[in-house]
This record gives structure tokens, C-alpha cells and sequence, in this order.
């Protein structure tokens, strides 16, 4: 049998916690039974939200009252001392008692604790922050989404080997293909900063990913790359816009169908469609961003998901942990230096 992959999970973070959180655990444990979680919170409500088909051997509730609430700065956070449930989760991966740590709690205090808890891998300047986006023919890997405002050529080129090593531990039997988001697809656009790199990333020789050069934010869901890098700012203005024009083409199509009698109906001739289309545009599907660069994997789930999200997090960190990313990421990173 396969070594536990043991879980540290901040039952506390985000909306609708603990219920959500462990109705999440729940339903992960029926996909898939070799896991551990360490559940990090307030015992007595959490307590209240097992389920009786949750055995209690697969599972261990760490008691603490305390919790980094969703207005905190990171500042604030990490003031509010080492007892909070976000804390002690990272913590236990520190001290090796998990193999990886998920929260949907705040997004900041989670990158500061985390950078406080965890040392960088080395030859690597900045963690970033990534997801999983849906694109034409499968799944793509995008970073940086906000942990980095600025990035120079170093910082864009071990995002692009950390991106690969997350897409090769998640999709083994896939070429990584790596692309910079830019302004348009020429060697002469875009800034100094990304021209360089293009130069850089031109004259590297890595079998574990192909560098496909730039792509604009139009292409970014053909599918042609599955690894798309980008400094902070940019990566999480193209999330948020990619988001908000899933949200609005989702609810447009329910106007449509619903407004009139031959909406309706023509809603229920393509209903199997219809439903195809929205399952593709679910964001709970793609739910749990990762933070890496760091010698542990922190994962986020989002503060607003339901339970069927952060299972699909749970997911994530379960193939993270078989995939073996951090020492992907390692073997990668000092191939290049």
C-alpha cells in the first residue's frame, strides 16, 4: 500500500467555515481513502459538522480557538500570534507532521505565514502564485497571479521551470508548453523585462518543457500552451477578467433561456449542452491555487467556493503530493544554475 499523504487543512478560512470545510473532507474521503487530514480549529463546532461516514481514523482535530479573520492585513495576521489555525497548518508541514497545506482563508496572511514558516527552494529569488485555467483541449497552468507586482528576467524564468514542474506533476503524460503573456506575439513587443527574457528562455535546454515564446491574452485559452507566465500584476488582472467574463456569459445565457416561453424551450431542447457548456465554466472545477516556491506546497482554496470546490482543492493537493512537485521544482531549478 502507498504511504498517507498526510493533508494540513485550516478549517477556519474563508466563507461558510468550519461546515464547508469538512463537507469538503467528506467528499474527497469517498474519491480517495489513502489521505490523512490534520483539521486545525475550533474542535467543539467542527465537532458538529462530522459526519458519522467520516471514520475517525482517517482524520485528527488540533484544537485552537484562534483564527486569522478575512479583514486582517498580513500584518495583522501574523501579530495574531502562532496559536491561529492558519498558522499552526503551515507550521505542521514545517515540522514535517503534513505533507502539504491547503486554506480558503486570507489570501495575504497565507503568502506573509507561509513566507515566515517556510524557507525558499534554493536559487530561487520570489514564490509566485498559481492556478489551473480551462482552455480549448485541456488544462493550463498560469503564474504569477498576484504575489509579485514586479519581476525581472530571473524571477519570469524560474516561474516558467516552476510552472512546468506543476503541469508535469499534475499531467505527467503531457509536454509542458511555455509561453510569456505579452502585447502581442513579437520578438520586438512588449517591455525589456520580457524581451529579455525571451532571449533567455530561448537558449534553454530543458526536456521537461518546450518554450513556445509570447502569447496575447486573446490566445490564452486556444490551448496551444498549457503553461503561461507572467508578472503579478498582469497575471491577476488577466484572472479577474477572465473570471468576470465567465460570470457574465453564464448569466447572460440564463436571461436568454429564462425571459420567454421559446427561451424556455429552446433552453430544454439543448439542455445537455447548456449543462456541458456550464460545467466547463464552473470555477469550482479549477478551485486551489499554489503557492510555490517554497520548500513545502501551500495551497489556496477560495474563500467564496462551496464544499465541491475546496474537494476539487483536496484534489489538487493529492496529485501535488504524488506528483512529487517540490523535487521536480529542485531538480529543474538547479539544472539551470
Amino acid at each position: 500500500m502507498d504511504k498517507k499523504i498526510r493533508i494540513a487543512v485550516d478549517a477556519m478560512g474563508g466563507d461558510g467555515s468550519p461546515k464547508k470545510i469538512i463537507d469538503g473532507i467528506s467528499d474527497h474521503n469517498k474519491k480517495s481513502k489513502n489521505i490523512h487530514y490534520l483539521i486545525f480549529g475550533d474542535k467543539e463546532i467542527i465537532l458538529k459538522y462530522i459526519p458519522k461516514t467520516l471514520h475517525n481514523h482517517c482524520y485528527e482535530i488540533i484544537d485552537t480557538k484562534d483564527r486569522v479573520e478575512g479583514k486582517d492585513t498580513p500584518l495583522e495576521a501574523a501579530k495574531r500570534g502562532k496559536n491561529t489555525s492558519m498558522w499552526l497548518s503551515i507550521e505542521s508541514v514545517k515540522k514535517n507532521k503534513a505533507d502539504i497545506v491547503i486554506s480558503a482563508g486570507n489570501t495575504g496572511a497565507l503568502l506573509v505565514i507561509s513566507k515566515l514558516n517556510l524557507k525558499m527552494i534554493e536559487n530561487i529569488d520570489k514564490p509566485a502564485l498559481s492556478a489551473l485555467w480551462p482552455n480549448k483541449i485541456g488544462m493550463s497552468v498560469v503564474l504569477d497571479l498576484g504575489a509579485n507586482i514586479e519581476c525581472n528576467e530571473k524571477n519570469l524564468i524560474d516561474f516558467s521551470i516552476m510552472g512546468a514542474s506543476i503541469f508535469k506533476s499534475l499531467y505527467p503524460d503531457e509536454k509542458a508548453k511555455v509561453a510569456l503573456l505579452n502585447i502581442g506575439s513579437e520578438e520586438m513587443k512588449g517591455n525589456e523585462v520580457l524581451k529579455n527574457t525571451y532571449q533567455k528562455m530561448s537558449n534553454i535546454k530543458n526536456s521537461d518543457f518546450e518554450f513556445k515564446g509570447f502569447i496575447e491574452g486573446n490566445e490564452l485559452m486556444n490551448g496551444n500552451v498549457n503553461v503561461i507566465v507572467s508578472d503579478g500584476f498582469t497575471g491577476n488582472v488577466a484572472l479577474k477578467t477572465a473570471e468576470g467574463t465567465a460570470n457574465f456569459i453564464t448569466n447572460e445565457l440564463k436571461n436568454v433561456f429564462k425571459n420567454n416561453f421559446l427561451g424556455k424551450f429552446s433552453g430544454l431542447i439543448n439542455y445537455f449542452n447548456l449543462s456541458k457548456f456550464k460545467k466547463r465554466l464552473d470555477p469550482r472545477l479549477y478551485n486551489g491555487a499554489i503557492f510555490i516556491g517554497l520548500d513545502s506546497p501551500v495551497v489556496k482554496s477560495h474563500g467564496a467556493t462551496d464544499y465541491i470546490g475546496f474537494s476539487n482543492s483536496l484534489s489538487v493537493c493529492e496529485k501535488i503530493v504524488k506528483g512529487n512537485l517540490i523535487n521536480k521544482i529542485k531538480e529543474n531549478i538547479y539544472r539551470e544554475n
